[in-house]
């Protein structure tokens, strides 16, 4: 029975050890403060925010909620072993096998601890270098993250969209909301190359690019605080989808953050308030995403994002001709299933970069 308590007791500080790295304090606090809110007599007055709250502390819960009841599972363990009964040693036995079996499965949530991992996801995709052969090659990478998404039970929603001249896309930008969008997509960001035979170009061997950006939505003003004047603020005439009336009114927003030179530009169907909202969302987003690149504790530190450093910056190669085979330059993890790569099936190449970057938060 002593070997047992000691056991139990060396599972509880490994598991103390793992709460921390979550932040579960932290988390619980937050989800409390949530819970609060939402019992407010008024609160779903302002029924935008009140479903985004609800959303947020639904979120928290099923988050927290297997690591506590592991945590009273164990205390609980260790207060039958202090007993020592020695007719409790079988079940008790039994009950440490399957409390670690619990605990390793949990365990892989800390490839998810860093600051934005449970939040939902910006996700854009620019047509690169290799013409009308890129602009398809970004609405196929388009076509695979919606897939994942869809295997992944997340809703997205397509924030901005801009066709290609003769097939494909020259960028389009996703909203992603689920649980660990963003820890789980991080890993995409980056250049993605498509070698194959062209089907625009006579079937000759054709190389092509396009830059995937991911970053953490960060939706609420409070999370990243922007000063006015470091803002510069347009509007003009939609020349996009959506209608006559968006065509014949300014309701394109173009937002420029000076300091950094980052430019977001928004139009679509929707007003111009709700387009400046959801511009100012993404600014926020990249500057937070740029905030973690640069290790900067200020945004009055950050440097302009390095586009042409980032062009070359290749993460994946897709190769279709000569042979078939999808290859991550930085964990080195390949598989020949290209067209189920293609179709979303991305979660061996999303664990082997979490598992590669677990501790570097």
């Amino acid at each position: 029975m002593e070997r047992l308590v000691d056991e139990l007791s060396m599972l509880r500080d490994e598991l103390g050890r793992a709460l921390a790295q979550i932040k579960f304090d932290e988390l619980s606090a937050e989800e409390e403060r949530l819970t609060t809110a939402m019992a407010a007599s008024d609160f779903w007055q302002h029924s935008v925010q009140a479903q985004e709250v609800s959303q947020q502390q639904a979120r928290l819960e099923r988050r927290l909620q297997p690591w506590r009841k592991l945590l009273a599972d164990i205390d609980e363990a260790l207060e039958l072993a202090s007993m020592n009964d020695e007719d409790l040693t079988d079940d008790l036995t039994s009950q440490l096998d399957l409390l670690t079996v619990r605990f390793v499965d949990l365990k892989e949530q800390l490839k998810l601890s860093g600051e934005y991992d449970d939040s939902a996801a910006i996700l854009s995709i620019h047509a690169g270098a290799g013409g009308t052969d890129a602009q398809d090659w970004a609405s196929m990478l388009l076509r695979m993250y919606l897939r994942y998404a869809e295997k992944s039970n997340w809703k997205v929603t397509v924030v901005d969209e801009s066709a290609g001249e003769e097939a494909g896309l020259k960028s389009a930008t996703l909203e992603i909301d689920g649980d660990f969008a963003y820890g789980k997509l991080k890993g995409e960001h980056g250049v993605h190359r498509l070698v194959r035979l062209s089907p625009f170009n006579a079937e000759s061997r054709e190389t092509s690019f396009a830059k995937v950006e991911v970053m953490p939505k960060v939706d609420r003003p409070e999370q990243l605080a922007i000063d006015e004047k470091d803002l510069k603020i347009d509007v003009y005439r939609s020349g996009g989808h959506g209608g006559q009336s968006v065509n014949t009114t300014d309701s394109a927003v173009r937002v420029t953050h000076i300091p950094t030179g980052i430019v977001v530009a928004i139009q679509n169907e929707r007003s111009q308030l709700q387009n400046k909202e959801t511009a100012m969302t993404i600014l926020r987003s990249r500057l937070a995403q740029l905030q973690m690149e640069q290790h900067a504790e200020k945004l009055s530190e950050l440097k302009g994002p390095n586009e042409q450093a980032a062009w070359g910056n290749q993460i994946r190669s897709y190769v279709l001709h000569p042979y078939k085979q999808v290859k991550d330059l930085r964990t080195r993890y390949e598989t020949s299933d290209v067209d189920g790569v293609l179709d979303g099936n991305l979660e061996s190449f999303v664990d082997a970069y979490l598992s590669q970057t677990l501790g570097q938060h």
